[in-house]
């Protein structure tokens, strides 16, 4: 018996020395993945589709904060900081990235897509040029626009091999994946968009200028292509001519804008009202189910299909 007790906290001992181990291991596994900063959830989800866990994706915007106010801390500018490569947006949609200073590559991703320019209609400037007035002539959510996201996955992926060219099979292989994905994602819009009864769409910000452009369909906006500008009475009474016109039963607004006007509208107008997601950031519930680009488009698109009726 005393035998056996000794033979058993032996092994309890082992046991412990190979968890210690084990724990060490990935934790310098994980000390030497290289860091790879991003700046809005297109970005991310690119990155962590090619790369897998190869690498550890920070992402400068914390989840549920809308892109265009946010601004950095100095805890998440060190993590940027240790980072090897670093992809933002650009075209004018981080203006807190102006603030940082990068030690390592970084890539403004707006520099390999097509961007669209603004309608008249879509140039917004006050009188007093103040901080609501858009001075950009470009739309910056370009990530809408399934080709663009094509583009930033051949730039992302070739970046990620020049990291860690020992991954290049992995990497080339996912990245064709992503690929047929998107295109994919493409090929469903196009047959679900082709014939609607309703051509427009209202929403509280104006961000959904690529879909609308790529798919034939009009989108109107209560606060044009600044989140921050305050919709005026005319705005107000534009958006209602338009659901009177078009015979609209849904209206959108985006996850991290006030949908008090919004409702109010719908209230007033006798419509439903319902979330549409730009994909500039997404919730910290949709993190926590692990929604991807994939499922979120899919879900927008089921949703403009409904609103627009589709068939």
């Amino acid at each position: 018996m005393k035998n056996f007790k000794i033979v058993a906290f032996l092994l309890v001992i082992l046991l412990v020395v190979l968890e210690l181990f084990v724990f060490n291991n990935d934790t310098k596994k994980e000390k030497t993945k290289p860091f790879v900063a991003v700046s809005t959830f297109s970005l991310q989800d690119i990155t962590k589709h090619i790369a897998e866990d190869s690498v550890s994706v920070v992402n400068m915007l914390p989840v549920g904060v809308d892109p265009h106010s946010f601004e950095l801390t100095p805890k998440l500018m060190a993590k940027i900081e240790k980072s090897s490569l670093v992809l933002y947006s650009g075209a004018g949609l981080e203006p807190w990235i102006d603030k940082l200073t990068f030690k390592t590559k970084a890539l403004d991703m707006s520099k390999y897509v097509k961007l669209r320019e603004l309608g008249a209609n879509e140039f917004e400037c006050h009188q007093h040029h103040d901080a609501q007035c858009v001075h950009n002539r470009l739309d910056p959510h370009y990530w809408l626009d399934f080709a663009n996201m094509q583009k930033m996955t051949y730039v992302i992926t070739d970046e990620l091999i020049k990291l860690l060219p020992a991954n290049r099979a992995i990497y080339l292989s996912n990245r064709d994946k992503y690929i047929a994905m998107l295109q994919n994602l493409d090929a469903s819009y196009k047959k679900t968009l082709a014939s609607c009864s309703v051509n427009d769409v209202i929403l509280n910000h104006n961000s959904l200028g690529y879909l609308a452009r790529n798919y034939n369909f009009h989108s109107e906006s209560l606060s044009g292509l600044s989140p921050e500008a305050d919709p005026t009475p005319s705005d107000i009474k534009r958006v209602f001519k338009e659901i009177q016109k078009d015979g609209m039963s849904t209206i959108f607004y985006e996850s991290f804008m006030s949908d008090k006007l919004i409702r109010s509208i719908a209230k007033d107008m006798h419509v439903n009202v319902e979330v549409i997601r730009p994909l500039g950031n997404i919730t910290a519930d949709e993190a926590r189910a692990n929604a991807t680009y994939e499922s979120l488009m899919k879900e927008n698109l089921q949703k403009l299909s409904e609103a627009m009726f589709c068939h």
